[in-house]
C-alpha cells in the first residue's frame, strides 16, 4: 500500500491488490495502449489525462471502464486488465477509483466525445509531467508513477 498527497493536498491510499477499499467503486481510471502510442484524452476543463469517469447505476467497474474509453476518446478496448484500486480523502468526500489498463483495438472518429475533445496520442509522456500545464492534475500525482511501475513489473509495458 502507497500514502501520499494529491495535487490539491488530498490524503491518497492507493493499492494493488484486488478491491482493498470497495467491492463497488464510484469511479475508474483506464491508462490506455494503442499500437506503441498512450491514448489520453484532451478534458476541456483540467487538461490531457487518461479517461476515466463515474460508474453509472447497475454499472460493473469494468464496463464503466470500457464505456468511459468509447465516450473520451472513439476508442475500442482490445484487452482490459485490472491494476489496482486508490481512494482520495477529500475535505467533502471520499473517492475510490479501479485503475485499469487498456490495450486499445482501433480507434473510430465521433461527433461527440462528451466532456472532452477527443483523443490525444503520445509517443512518450514528459519526463516532468508536473510541471506541465497541458496536462490533469489526475495525472500529477503517485497515482500514475506507482500505476507505471506496476505495468512494467507485470510485464504489460517495457520502460
Amino acid at each position: 500500500m502507497f500514502t501520499f498527497k494529491d495535487y490539491y493536498r488530498n490524503t491518497v491510499h492507493l493499492s494493488f491488490e484486488e478491491e482493498p477499499f470497495s467491492k463497488a467503486p464510484g469511479h475508474v481510471w483506464v491508462i490506455c495502449r494503442y499500437r506503441g502510442s498512450w491514448l489520453l484524452t484532451d478534458h476541456g476543463d483540467r487538461g490531457y489525462e487518461f479517461p476515466g469517469g463515474k460508474i453509472e447505476p447497475m454499472e460493473k467497474a469494468e464496463q464503466a471502464a470500457v464505456r468511459e474509453v468509447k465516450e473520451e476518446t472513439g476508442a475500442i478496448v482490445e484487452e482490459l486488465s485490472y491494476i489496482g484500486q486508490y481512494k482520495v480523502l477529500g475535505k467533502e468526500k471520499m473517492i475510490i477509483k479501479n485503475i485499469y489498463f487498456a490495450r486499445i483495438d482501433k480507434i473510430e472518429k465521433q461527433s461527440t466525445y462528451y466532456e472532452t475533445k477527443g483523443p490525444v496520442l503520445l509517443k512518450e509522456l514528459p519526463e516532468n509531467i508536473k510541471k506541465n500545464q497541458r496536462y490533469s492534475f489526475v495525472m500529477k500525482d503517485g497515482v500514475l508513477t506507482h500505476s507505471m511501475k506496476r505495468l512494467v513489473q507485470n510485464g504489460w509495458i517495457t520502460e
